[in-house]
């Protein structure tokens, strides 16, 4: 289902601007939802195929697409806000069957097939995945050049939460490379909401500012056990690309990661494993978690991160389905038969 917004047109008020015409989508998504919630999901006799709702904002060059099951209001809703990686498409993130030809982006994230695994385990939850794009391909690059970005950025989250409050959904802040996305919206708000229940970075937080950032996550993992930070990241710092380092020597997710931990352990307790693949850091109730990969052979690694379950594994770490899932992270993909042909 494609939603196109209006055109700019003129009124009393002058031309409207992009959360106007994202409240047009608002309430045609809100007819949806309240068609499902009414008995439509009883009559559907084979799996029933996710709802695609897509907003496209060229005020704000915001690109939104909803991949939501069919709801049943019986069950609690999660909704998971994935910022998309610098440079890729909303169609190379979700990912696709390849055939000869297609661009080799289509699979090394599949976050579609991941979320269609998780809805096979997650049986109880109605889990909606949110994908966040931007014509400029690049959130670090939206947010230097939209005004008062950060306040966009939480309007954005509120706005499409806004649609399921009827569900009363408990909210996830996830991203790929995109974790540019998720420290604007930490820099909009005074304390993190309550309803806010995750906040992952799958090699994405290049952005951590300990001045900016440290005492907001210790008071939002604080205010509650529902409270979780999962942290994916690899030693990018040994990595040379095209004669060069791939990243300054305080501007990676090692580093960056590192740092955001260490600041956190004088509020949290961690126990600590290391071996020859991973160094791990890991509350003792497994609320927050660092998973540092090793890299001795100064690989890239970026892409593996979610390809091998980590969108999972961000989603499940620390829950009931966790060991249940038959999964395991950087292990070998356990999605493949939910991966789409088109």
């Amino acid at each position: 289902m494609l939603i196109k917004t209006p055109s700019d047109r003129r009124t009393n008020s002058g031309v409207w601007n992009g959360w106007q015409r994202l409240f047009i989508a608002v309430f045609f998504l809100a007819g949806v939802l309240v068609f499902q919630g009414c008995g439509a999901r009883q009559k559907v006799s084979s799996p029933p195929q996710a709802t695609e709702i897509r907003l496209d904002n060229p005020v704000n060059q915001v690109i939104i697409k909803i991949d939501l099951p069919v709801m049943d209001p019986a069950k609690s809703t999660t909704l998971v806000f994935f910022a998309l990686p610098n440079g890729n498409s909303i169609e190379w993130t979700e990912g696709k069957k390849m055939v000869a030809g297609d661009d080799w982006h289509y699979d090394i994230q599949h976050i579609g097939a991941q979320t269609r695994y998780l809805r096979q385990v997650m049986k109880d939850q109605n889990l909606v995945t949110v994908y966040l794009a931007n014509r400029l391909k690049s959130w670090p690059a939206w947010k230097r050049q939209t005004p008062n970005g950060p306040a966009e950025i939480r309007r954005i989250v509120d706005s499409v939460t806004g649609m399921f409050t009827a569900y009363q959904p408990s909210v996830v802040l996830n991203s790929h490379s995109g974790g540019s996305f998720i420290f604007g919206y930490i820099d909009a708000v005074k304390t993190i909401p309550d309803i806010v229940e995750r906040i992952c970075f799958i090699d994405s937080d290049y952005g951590y500012e300990d001045s900016m950032h440290t005492g907001k996550l210790v008071q939002w993992l604080s205010a509650s056990e529902k409270h979780h930070l999962n942290v994916l990241a690899y030693n990018d710092s040994v990595v040379i690309y095209n004669g060069k380092p791939l990243v300054s020597p305080t501007g990676g997710t090692w580093y960056r990661s590192k740092l955001m931990q260490q600041r956190l352990s004088n509020s949290f307790r961690f126990e600590h494993s290391a071996d020859t693949a991973f160094s791990r850091f890991i509350s003792p109730d497994k609320r927050i978690v660092f998973l540092l990969k090793e890299n001795p052979e100064g690989k890239i690694y970026h892409t593996e991160q979610v390809a091998r379950n980590g969108f999972i594994h961000t989603l499940l770490s620390g829950t009931k389905y966790e060991k249940k899932a038959g999964y395991s992270y950087w292990g070998n993909r356990v999605y493949d038969a939910f991966i789409s042909d088109k």
